[in-house]
Parts: C-alpha cells; sequence; structure tokens
C-alpha cells in the first residue's frame, strides 16, 4: 500500500489537474455561445445565395456552369477536410476521419483515387499518416474562420474541376446539431444539382413560378460569379458549423474530466483515510504491547 505521502501528491495532482478542465471548460463555453452566434449569422446569406443561385438556374436553361455539368466518373475525387487544429474535443475529429476513411475506401473499391485540400492541423496530419494526395491545406484559422484564407486552397480544387480534372468534390466536416450532439458529414460539393441548389421544392399541385432577370453585363458572367460566391459560402458554413461543433464537444469532454477527476480525487481521499488509520492503529498497538512487556 502506498505511503499517506504519495497519495497526498496524487490528491494535490489530481486537483491541480481538475483546475485546468475547469478553466478549459468555461472558456470553451463562452467560445461556444460567440461560434453559434456566428454560425447562425452566416446561415441566412448561405440561403439566399443558394435561393438566387437556383432561381438564375431555372431562368438561363441554355446556360450551364462547368460546376453543373458532371465529369468522367473514372477521373480523381476531391476532398474538402475540415477538422480542428486543436485536440481535447473528444472523439469528434476521429468520428469526422472515419467517414472520410470509409468514403475514401468505397472510391478506391471503385478505382477512383483521391486529392485533398486540409482545413485543420488534425485532418493534416491524418491525411499525410495514411498517405493521402494533399495539394494544399489551411491551418492556424484561430476561433473565427476568415474567408480570404479558406479561397486559396479550396480554390485549387474548384479550378481541377472546372478543368475536367476531377470527377466530384466533397466536403467533410462535423455538423453542428445542438451542444450534446454532432453530426459527422460527407457532402457532394460539385457538380452542383438543381436538388442540391433548391431549398423548398414546389408540392404536387403548387404552381411554379417562372423567373426572368436582366443581366449585366451578361447571363454568363453574372451566374459564374455567382455560383463561385455560392460554393464559397458553403465551405465558409462548413467550417462555421465545425468550429461550433468544436467548442461544444470541447465544453463537454472537459467537463466529463473535471468530474471524473473529482470522482478519482475522492476515491483517493478515501484509500487516504484508510492508509492513515492503519498507521494509527499499527503505532496503538506497538505501544501497548509495549507496555504489556514493561
Amino acid at each position: 500500500m502506498a505511503s499517506g505521502k504519495e497519495i497526498r501528491g496524487k490528491i494535490k495532482s489530481v486537483e491541480n489537474t481538475k483546475k485546468i478542465t475547469k478553466a478549459m471548460e468555461m472558456v470553451a463555453a463562452s467560445k461556444m455561445r460567440k461560434a453559434q452566434e456566428r454560425m447562425r449569422a452566416a446561415r441566412p446569406y448561405a440561403d439566399k445565395i443558394r435561393s438566387l443561385a437556383a432561381n438564375l438556374s431555372q431562368a438561363t436553361p441554355e446556360y450551364k456552369h462547368a460546376f453543373m455539368v458532371p465529369n468522367d466518373a473514372a477521373k480523381p475525387a476531391g476532398f474538402i477536410v475540415v477538422t480542428t487544429d486543436k485536440g481535447l474535443c473528444g472523439g469528434m475529429n476521429t468520428n469526422v476521419l472515419r467517414a472520410v476513411t470509409l468514403k475514401l475506401k468505397a472510391l478506391e473499391s471503385q478505382g477512383v483515387k483521391a486529392q485533398a485540400v486540409a482545413i485543420g492541423n488534425k485532418g493534416l496530419g491524418f491525411l499525410n499518416r495514411i498517405g493521402a494526395q494533399v495539394i494544399s491545406h489551411a491551418t492556424q484559422l484561430g476561433d473565427k474562420p476568415q474567408l480570404d484564407k479558406l479561397i486559396g486552397p479550396v480554390k485549387t480544387l474548384l479550378d481541377a474541376y472546372a478543368a475536367g480534372q476531377l470527377s466530384t468534390v466533397y466536403v467533410c466536416y462535423t455538423r453542428f446539431i445542438n451542444t450534446m450532439k454532432q453530426e459527422p458529414m460527407v457532402q457532394q460539393l460539385l457538380p452542383l444539382s438543381a436538388g442540391s441548389l433548391a431549398i423548398n421544392a414546389p408540392t404536387a399541385g403548387q404552381p411554379q413560378h417562372g423567373w426572368d432577370y436582366l443581366y449585366e453585363p451578361d447571363a454568363p458572367s453574372v451566374i459564374d460569379e455567382l455560383l463561385v460566391r455560392y460554393i464559397e459560402a458553403l465551405v465558409y458554413q462548413a467550417v462555421a458549423e465545425n468550429m461550433a461543433s468544436e467548442q461544444s464537444a470541447r465544453m463537454v469532454a472537459m467537463k466529463s474530466a473535471t468530474d471524473n477527476a473529482g470522482s478519482v480525487i475522492g476515491e483517493l481521499k478515501l484509500v487516504y483515510n484508510k492508509t492513515r488509520q492503519a498507521a494509527i492503529t499499527k503505532e496503538l498497538s506497538e505501544i501497548v504491547a509495549g507496555a504489556a512487556a514493561v
């Protein structure tokens, strides 16, 4: 059995760890509220630009942007893998990277190779370990996503698809549902389809409205620019959702660590009291035995 001094040292160590995890829990809770507000603020813009892109694509059926034209399925697929820069957020990164691995294996079984863009240190390290072809990456994004840091790496995949070098492009991230639940997502980003653009499809018997737009300078220029902005909005929204999920998962993980530290401290104090009582009993027994011998 460990001595009382060793047990006191363990208790002190666990108490210090508990203070750290409690502080990290409070910091994550503060950042989580800001991340959720930022994520919800970006949703109206994403919904509006999606609606506008859908209306424009229906109003000009004679022109198809490169993002809406399917390419040969035998060509490589592109992946935008969004993870966190830091750890201590439970199994969040593990879940999304597991989903990416399953998708990569499914494509490999069909003879399709993959190229990836990593957003976040954890995803970059994982893709390098499995030997995936990483053509660009963005790390150290901080607590607030900035579009100018995301456009460069993502544009490499978009340009490759527009040039006909990729068959599909997927975006992989963790979708924020609520504080206790986050869901890993692997969504097809390109090619765009009418179903992915439409927010609310008209029901049976409901009239379909036609749209008539005036373009300046011309329809191809407007649609090209709008669809690029739409893809950028989707990527930004994915990163914002991932950051909100990160802070929520970290807060829950740190709360669990703090509670476990409290349980460990209670168990160690119980062992310490037993050890101390045993030492006192032993000393009393020695005193009584010495007195009896005299």
